[in-house]
């Protein structure tokens, strides 16, 4: 990510950012709001340091950073915005004295999806009111994919059906519900204002935690954040599962058949025939360019072994080399990672 961050840097990238520093899957984990906050922002510091220790300046990379939060119906997601902004613009402001426009994020975007992935996905099957309060926080990016069925992930053949049901939902948002003509609806209210304080002072508690165990990357040495998660949606779960957190349809106001498990209707898979084809567009493409692949992987061993920066190599190498070369290239000199989790998880 260092390479990467310094290459933007160097070429005066505008149009990307560098890097979508993730929330997002910490949640679907099963993490609270909390943790998925404290432990983002925690991870966004931690490439801030890095790149300082390499000589970057604040102001040339802080604005190019990107945040990726989930959204709920958890009441902390109200005000996770607000916080991740406040705590964002201290740190880079008091800590890393940076300049007016760095202290806001390049991109934060608190995200509703359709998608129900587990272990919390009991409360994600239908996301319709996952976006009105999203319309409520003003979020900057609401996804809506149209796949054939609620619980089916994105197809990609999706039904023409599928696809206006997918549009009408962010157009009665938009045009009917109205929350969009205010600029902030919530703003100033005692409640919003009481808990953005509250998930600050929890979400500074955790930073204390990690702190403690040195850091994020020593945290994650001792698998401090995945026990917090593992924990956290084993309480999701149990209160799921008694009925103390109602869901409706799916713990509680359920049919009188019950909570239903809907499966979808087909797996769409790829035919043989796209297999084949795809196999021979990447031999045909080596083929293509044998001697200026062979070059460029060799370039790409010398930037490893150099510890120069890789990114650079691999925006050329790209253009001549599939991504198995690439992979099997870097394995010569460098081997392959072997996570230790798997010892610990095994005992």
């Amino acid at each position: 990510m260092g390479d990467v961050q310094q290459y933007f840097i160097d070429k005066k990238v505008r149009n990307f950012y560098s890097v979508s520093i993730s929330g997002y899957h910490i949640a679907e984990a099963g993490a609270n709001p909390i943790s998925q906050l404290a432990f983002t922002l925690a991870n966004g510091f931690t490439y801030v340091e890095y790149y300082l220790s390499r000589g970057m300046d604040i102001n040339a990379f802080a604005p190019n950073l990107s945040f990726f939060f989930s959204n709920g119906m958890d009441p902390e997601y109200a005000v996770m915005g607000r916080v991740a902004r406040r705590l964002w613009a201290k740190a880079l402001k008091h800590r890393y004295g940076a300049d007016e426009r760095s202290q806001m994020p390049g991109c934060l975007r608190p995200h509703p999806d359709q998608r129900p992935q587990p272990p919390r996905a009991g409360d994600r099957l239908q996301r319709h009111p996952h976006h009105v309060a999203g319309a409520v926080r003003h979020l900057r990016q609401l996804q809506q994919p149209a796949p054939p069925t609620p619980t089916t992930r994105p197809s990609p053949r999706p039904t023409e059906e599928s696809v206006r049901r997918a549009m009408a939902i962010q157009l009665i948002i938009n045009k009917e519900l109205g929350l969009a003509k205010n600029e902030n609806p919530l703003q100033g209210s005692f409640i919003i204002e009481e808990l953005t304080d509250l998930v600050e002072e929890a979400v500074l508690t955790e930073f204390d935690r990690i702190t403690e165990r040195g850091g994020v990357l020593g945290a994650m040495e001792t698998m401090y954040q995945r026990s917090r998660i593992q924990e956290e949606s084993l309480y999701y779960e149990t209160l799921k599962h008694t009925g103390e957190y109602p869901i409706i349809g799916v713990n509680t106001f359920l049919s009188s058949k019950g909570s239903p498990t809907i499966l979808p209707k087909e797996v769409i898979r790829a035919t043989e025939e796209e297999k084949e084809a795809q196999i021979r567009t990447v031999e045909n493409v080596q083929q293509a360019y044998a001697e200026e692949g062979k070059a460029a992987l060799r370039k790409l061993q010398e930037a490893a072994i150099k510890n120069e920066n890789m990114f650079a190599v691999l925006m050329e190498a790209t253009m001549y080399c599939s991504l198995g070369q690439l992979t099997e290239a870097m394995f010569e000199v460098g081997g392959q990672y072997r996570g230790t989790c798997r010892h610990v998880i095994g005992r």
